[in-house]
């Protein structure tokens, strides 16, 4: 039976979850994800871990959060003036906004605390600094 190789389109199912058990994210009851390996469209210990797969086989791989969305960094957190928002924004923390440099450059944050004054903001993706475990299946090599 053909093994999965770099260049190789595939579609898997996978529960990601994390150290404590937390299901993060999940394929199962939607479509299988498909993506090409080696064109870097899933993170790298994801696509190394479907590499040699056959169709049909079941593993469990954890992949460090290096070889995921990589470390947390405290200085992408960042505390601005209540006043630099519109003031009919309702924000809540944990809520992901969209945020545009001078230069032009877009980027996502996640509200991370609000006080009367100040709002806090993390630019860290929501599972930086996380080790990511992935029950994951091979369904086809296409």
């Amino acid at each position: 039976m053909a093994k999965a190789k770099v260049g190789d389109t595939v579609r898997v199912h996978y529960i990601g979850t994390l150290d404590d058990g937390t299901v993060f994210d999940s394929s199962m009851g939607r479509e299988p994800l498909e993506f090409t390996l080696g064109e870097n469209e899933v993170i790298p210990g994801f696509e190394e871990a479907v590499i040699g797969m056959e169709p049909g086989e079941r593993k469990s791989v954890t992949i460090p959060a290096d070889e995921a969305y990589g470390p947390y960094y405290e200085d992408m957190v960042l505390t601005v003036d209540r006043s630099e928002f519109p003031p009919d924004l309702e924000l809540e923390v944990g809520q992901r906004l969209q945020v545009r440099q001078a230069d032009g450059y877009v980027f996502a944050v996640t509200v991370a605390e609000i006080t009367d004054d100040e709002v806090t903001l993390d630019a860290n993706h929501p599972l930086a600094g996380e080790d990511l475990t992935f029950a994951i299946e091979l369904v086809e090599i296409l």
